[in-house]
């Protein structure tokens, strides 16, 4: 019965009879960037709270015309439902930001780059002394692998990978 509840519950949400319930998930979209830009807009639609965070107060000045929640500091957002993704891997805070997302509760930390060279976060992040195994928590490559190639597409990608670690599901086309 407890099954046949919960698709019961799902199916009124997919057709609109229910709301998605907001306040269980946040996404933190550390850089400001296109992709960033698409992934918080697709993340909001799929009910999770969306933060921006960039630290350049100039690129925040300028990110706060998107209508999304900008911040400098992302640490009271990052609790136990919180899921952070670094959209740009030339950042010279990115070992800052990483390294503070590591030592929250933050539910799951990831960067975007191309899995074929050595992400620039292992050094950024041993640099600052950050041991290993918490260099090893830090998700890359993220997201489905689809073949994505513009940001929309690698946002959603992305989206769909949390979706799936979220949903304890190894996302593809495995049921």
């Amino acid at each position: 019965m407890g099954d046949e509840q919960d698709e019961s519950a799902a199916c009124q949400v997919a057709h609109g009879h229910e709301p998605v319930a907001a306040g269980e998930k946040t996404l933190v979209a550390a850089f400001a960037s296109p992709v960033a830009e698409f992934l918080l807009h697709f993340a909001g639609d799929a009910g999770y709270r969306v933060v921006l965070l960039e630290p350049d107060p100039d690129l925040a000045a300028s990110a706060r015309t998107t209508g999304y929640e900008v911040t400098g500091d992302a640490a009271k957002y990052l609790d136990a439902t919180a899921d952070l993704v670094v959209t740009d891997h030339h950042r010279p805070e990115l070992g800052v930001v990483l390294r503070e997302a590591l030592a929250s509760p933050a539910r799951w930390v990831g960067i975007m780059g191309n899995p074929r060279h050595p992400g620039p976060h292992l050094e950024a992040l041993a640099g600052l002394g950050v041991a290993e195994a918490d260099i090893a928590r830090v998700h890359r490559p993220i997201g489905l692998n689809i073949g994505s190639r513009t940001p929309a597409e690698i946002a959603i990608s992305t989206l769909a990978g949390l979706i799936a670690d979220r949903n304890g599901r190894p996302g593809g086309f495995s049921f």
